[in-house]
């Protein structure tokens, strides 16, 4: 029964990836013309970098730095010994960082009546494609839907396991 609790486990993080995903995807696409930021000058793109746990750190070092503390807690509320879910070396946690997409500049716009126009009359704008957006967009729903998927036949499996 535990492969089928980390075939769960792992396509819940598959799941907060990918909602991860969409929400850089509709930041992109609301700041399309966004000209000026806090930061100073149009909007960047960004976008979600995936890796793997390259320290291979212990899970208990993970969460000494995950910024999280277990002030204090009730002795009823696990009754028992704790089996742990996932080896003591593993972290199944992927939260995806979102950066600033490097290969990203601006766009000069000829627009002398925007307020952000140079004295040329051009006005940066983020380089952002529509097109492309809603691509990633349709490829983090379609990833969304398979891990919503494999974690349907998973409980399918725990189920019919326990029905024989």
């Amino acid at each position: 029964m535990s492969g089928i609790f980390t075939a769960i486990e792992t396509s819940a993080t598959g799941l907060t990836l990918q909602r991860r995903k969409m929400d850089v995807v509709a930041k992109n696409i609301a700041n399309a013309e966004t000209t000026e930021t806090k930061s100073g000058g149009p909007y960047r793109r960004q976008r979600v970098v995936v890796s793997e746990n390259p320290e291979n750190v212990p899970f208990k070092t993970h969460m000494v730095h995950a910024g999280a503390k277990l002030a204090r807690t009730h002795a009823n509320h696990i009754g028992g010994r704790l089996k742990p879910s996932i080896k003591e070396t593993e972290v199944s946690r992927v939260d995806g960082e979102v950066i600033q997409d490097p290969a990203s500049d601006y766009r000069l716009i000829y627009d002398p009546s925007h307020p952000d126009a140079n004295e040329e009359g051009f006005v940066r704008m983020p380089d952002i494609e529509i097109v492309n957006e809603m691509v990633d967009m349709m490829a983090a729903t379609r990833a969304y839907e398979a891990n919503t998927m494999a974690i349907s036949a998973a409980k399918e499996m725990a189920k019919n396991a326990l029905d024989i």
